[in-house]
């Protein structure tokens, strides 16, 4: 099993950042590189707690789905998905946040198993993990300017 651990500092409050990293429609904007697509469940909006949403994009060269679930959801602290059908033997991504300040940390914790036993823990260190790290990187990277972006807004009108 790999274990990828992102932290991210966000100037911006905790139910803004909660909200944006639940946001079907900013999580398709921030995959526009694979074309990530949500085709059946919850297609765009604020996905909440029981519910899915099927995927469909374009990584490492071939054209794969992957359907999620939300299997807890502790509004505006945490909330985890698990993959119930995918490429990957199994998967679980913890979203946690935490209030410091004026910025609200951000930390995803992506565990994921690849099929295909040695063969796939070969993958997995030579490429994939490294891949899903810039995945998250990106989608993170999007959440950030968006909050932020939506903090400086608010904090210039009051």
């Amino acid at each position: 099993m790999s274990k990828i651990i992102l932290n991210t500092i966000i100037n911006s409050n905790i139910h803004t950042v909660f909200d944006l990293a639940r946001d079907i429609d900013l999580h398709q904007k921030s995959t526009f590189k694979t074309g990530e697509k949500a085709i059946a469940g919850r297609t765009s909006g604020l996905i909440e707690y029981g519910e899915t949403v099927t995927w469909k994009a374009k990584h490492l060269g071939v054209i794969q789905t992957l359907t999620t679930k939300i299997i807890s959801m502790e509004k505006p602290f945490q909330f985890i998905d698990v993959m119930l059908k995918g490429a990957f033997k199994s998967m679980k991504h913890q979203h946690i946040f935490r209030q410091e300040g004026k910025n609200t940390i951000m930390t995803d914790i992506f565990e994921f198993e690849s099929p295909l036993g040695i063969i796939g823990k070969i993958f997995n260190k030579i490429y994939l993990k490294n891949y899903m790290i810039s995945f998250l990187l990106e989608r993170n990277k999007l959440i950030k300017v968006t909050a932020e972006k939506k903090y400086q807004s608010t904090n210039i009108e009051s």
